[in-house]
């Protein structure tokens, strides 16, 4: 694939931004990529390049300010070695922001700490995606670099970092404390775990942990989440005495994430939104005890929310987003497998006109409930999710476009809808909304006509051939057949970068479709295409 790469990069001494899709690049490409004019490189899906990739770097681009590469070194076959981190960190002395989205555990770890010392000193972004607790404990603690000289103190590691992201094994107490104690100047935490068994004591987080966050009273924003990627678990050691002794020391906090605390209840929850009153961004998911009643009397208080996220809160009423909506400035709004909200609902935000984003997957709504958003809320979205709201119909199409408004919306999801057919996907087509993104995975009814409707989209007079679509994704949708990919192909849908499709229809046609468009990336395994951003 590096073939088509070189006509796109030939050399250009003053190229200085460079973001690509690695998916089908190896090392042979590496030397197309590491421009030594560069100063912002963003690399994805470099599973199939090996760490030969940041040695280079670290060589050729001295004057790289943000770096961000993903999946490297992930296929079998290809490694990376502490020396390759080493010369990319040695080498990029004006980096300001790294995001190395791998396995960074695949390491040696006593060399780890020593490599880091040679990192930038205008270093303020560091995100890495994933290694063990212990490891971050032993980098940012102010170790001694000679057991033999107790004199010989290290120098403070990352010393101007104001943002860290990192997703580890798990979140304890040491390693928040030392993260808070080590970082002065740090302004944005943002710490995530996955763990295979459930936690012991000491490899957890608790309350006393909590009170050591924030110790030098700078951060702005907090992001604590555990995962049930693998295991459903909780921070059981964790309760509303935490998050008062937290609220302590964050009162300047502006966003703040707490996924997976399910023994704080309402009263913890108030206590944040109560004591800090520059809050705007609020996202709990797995909040198993959150209740109306921590948003009864939020119109009291001096806080204006635009984000608010709240992910997996069962005991969430109508009631709940009738109180939240008094805050008119809403511009996101998440409320994904909150299983017992419905038309109520929609009434109840159908008067927040500046929201951009809304997310209701998993919802009682209806048809009738959809239409409560037009016209003020939908002429101002740009995404909007009903993924798995049975109780929709193709209705729910003419319900939300009719055409009386010009529409900014660009990313639909209408996946997982067992009653919508091509008939609403037609409707959809005759509306001629630009769309970029639209996803209608698991949606048994959906077929070829679908395909051909999109297809033949007319957005405007000018532009036809379904152009706007950069992302669409039919999978597993019971009535697409080998007819459905003679459409796929050129002229149709030009832009089309992503698409998912189900490989057993046929997979020599799959294949076909993947070699006759090669900037199209195919998934036909069920992966969920793109990230999600919210």
């Amino acid at each position: 694939m590096w073939i088509y790469l070189r006509p796109l990069l030939p050399p250009n001494p003053y190229l200085k931004s460079l973001k690509t899709d690695c998916a089908r690049l190896d090392d042979s490409a590496i030397p197309l990529l590491v421009n030594p004019s560069l100063q912002e490189l963003c690399l994805h899906n470099c599973a199939d390049l090996s760490g030969k990739l940041l040695s280079e770097i670290g060589t050729q681009c001295k004057d790289l300010r943000f770096l961000w590469l993903g999946s490297v070194a992930e296929n079998r076959g290809r490694a990376i070695h502490i020396s390759d981190l080493e010369e990319l960190l040695g080498g990029c002395s004006q980096l300001e922001a790294l995001a190395l989205m791998c396995d960074v555990s695949l390491f040696l770890r006593y060399n780890f700490a020593r490599v880091w010392a040679s990192a930038s000193e205008k270093l303020t972004s560091l995100e890495i995606g994933y290694l063990s607790s212990v490891t971050v404990t032993e980098l940012l603690s102010p170790n001694l670099v000679s057991h033999q000289s107790p004199k010989n103190i290290r120098p403070p590691i990352l010393p101007s970092l104001q943002k860290l992201c990192l997703s580890v094994d798990y979140i304890t107490d040491d390693m928040v404390g030392t993260i808070s104690k080590g970082l002065v100047s740090l302004t944005h935490l943002d710490l995530r775990d996955a763990p295979l068994i459930e936690p012991r004591i000491t490899f957890d987080l608790t309350n006393s942990g909590l009170q050591h966050i924030n110790q030098h009273g700078k951060l702005k924003h907090l992001s604590l989440v555990r995962s049930q990627e693998f295991l459903i678990t909780y921070f059981r050691r964790v309760n509303d005495l935490g998050l008062l002794l937290m609220a302590d020391k964050c009162a300047n906090i502006e966003s703040i994430r707490l996924g997976g605390f399910c023994r704080v209840t309402d009263t913890g929850f108030k206590t944040i939104m109560h004591s800090c009153s520059r809050l705007y961004k609020l996202r709990v998911s797995y909040g198993t005890q959150l209740t109306d009643l921590v948003f009864h009397d939020i119109s009291a208080t001096s806080l204006s929310l635009t984000h608010v996220s709240l992910r997996w809160c069962n005991l969430l009423t109508n009631q709940a987003i009738t109180s939240l909506a008094s805050n008119k400035d809403l511009r996101v709004l998440d409320l994904r497998y909150c299983r017992s909200l419905g038309d109520s609902t929609l009434r109840s935000i159908s008067n927040l006109h500046k929201l951009k984003i809304l997310l209701l997957d998993g919802s009682d709504i209806s048809d009738v409930g959809l239409s409560y958003l037009r016209p003020g809320v939908i002429s101002s979205l740009i995404a909007l999710s009903v993924r798995g709201c049975k109780r929709l119909t193709d209705k729910c199409i003419s319900a939300l476009f009719d055409g009386s408004c010009k529409l900014e919306l660009r990313e639909l999801d209408l996946s997982n809808l067992p009653n919508l057919s091509d008939n609403g996907v037609l409707l959809l087509a005759k509306s001629r909304i630009p769309i970029v993104e639209l996803r209608m995975r698991q949606c048994p009814l959906i077929g070829d006509t679908s395909v051909m409707a999109l297809a033949s989209m007319q957005v405007d007079e000018d532009r036809w051939h379904g152009n706007c679509l950069r992302l669409l994704d039919m999978y597993n949708c019971g009535g697409i057949t080998q007819l459905a990919f003679r459409w796929l192909k050129k002229p149709y849908f030009p832009r089309l970068r992503w698409l998912g499709v189900t490989g057993s229809v046929n997979k020599d046609i799959v294949d076909a479709l993947g070699r006759s468009r090669p900037f199209l990336h195919v998934a036909c395994h069920g992966e969920e295409l793109g990230a999600d951003p919210y």
